[in-house]
């Protein structure tokens, strides 16, 4: 697996991250950060996880999320063989 997206930018990024305090705080940094587009299809990309975690049929994951077949497989593979993220924020939840 590549590891081509860990660099300066991605650590000074986490490290922002880790720098905010309440989800009032996140709200303002992600929407600055990101487009609308981006901040649902992250939103979108949890729920899914959270349901495949859950072990819902990737269709009836589909169907009630609105995510495309091919979003729920990615997210339920890096579910699965990811680097634990995941797994380790649904616990957290």
């Amino acid at each position: 697996m590549s590891e081509d997206w860990k660099n300066s930018e991605t650590e000074a990024l986490f490290k922002a991250v880790l720098k905010l305090k309440t989800k009032g705080e996140c709200e303002k940094f992600f929407r600055d950060l990101c487009t609308l587009s981006e901040l649902k299809a992250m939103g979108e990309r949890l729920v899914v996880a959270k349901m495949a975690n859950d072990k819902i049929p990737y269709r009836k994951i589909a169907s009630e999320t609105g995510a495309s077949t091919a979003t729920v497989t990615r997210v339920a593979h890096w579910l699965h063989h990811g680097e634990g993220g995941y797994k380790l924020v649904l616990k957290r939840l």
